[in-house]
């Protein structure tokens, strides 16, 4: 026989291993299990906050997304995914930030958080791929910015088009057409660059 529980204290759980046992959980008061949705998107929407503009300041919205997620998450459509709300959070607190900075948003990526994990590359490999890569994410860069954010939730972050149009808060239709017109500015560009 085990130690007696201490009063008004709940016995230890075993992490959740979904998101809707941790939202649940977490609706139902358990700090830990939302701690394990926050560790599990962590670098998603950290991602995403910097792709979309928050640059240096990705950790302060990440940071204000996760406080918002948890505030709202009783108005939580259930039989939804969390990821797609969550990063919609991501892009709404994104967009407040370059628009309250007044300037046009960029894209900031470190090369090595785009870089897929695998085989080892040469140093001459590494330096061409490294040199694509910075000249890919300047021509996404220039895209304007409905265009942009279609494009880095598709491709960088790879979204589904549902995913896309649910964070961008979109129809599905607007998000395949200012994917299509991005990528076409996008050829025409890399076109341009080779001749």
């Amino acid at each position: 026989m085990g130690p007696a529980p201490i009063p008004g204290r709940r016995p230890r759980r075993s992490p959740p291993t979904d998101d809707d046992e941790a939202i649940a959980r977490s609706l139902d008061g358990d700090l830990a299990a939302y701690e394990v949705l926050v560790a599990r998107y962590s670098a998603l929407a950290h991602r995403t906050a910097a792709m979309l503009g928050a640059g240096d300041e990705a950790e302060d919205v990440v940071q204000e997304a996760f406080v918002k997620a948890y505030r709202h998450l009783g108005g939580f459509r259930r039989d939804a995914p969390f990821r797609p709300w969550l990063l919609r959070i991501v892009a709404n607190e994104t967009h407040d930030l370059t628009r309250s900075r007044g300037r046009r948003a960029e894209l900031t990526a470190r090369v090595t958080e785009l870089d897929p994990p695998g085989a080892a590359q040469s140093s001459e490999d590494a330096a061409v791929a490294t040199d694509r890569r910075t000249r890919l994410l300047g021509l996404v860069r220039t895209l304007p910015e409905r265009e942009r954010q279609a494009v880095v939730c598709r491709y960088f972050l790879q979204l589904s088009e549902a995913e896309t149009a649910q964070v961008l808060g979109l129809p599905v239709g607007t998000v395949k057409s200012r994917t299509s017109r991005g990528l076409r500015r996008l050829r025409e560009e890399v076109d341009r660059d080779l001749t």
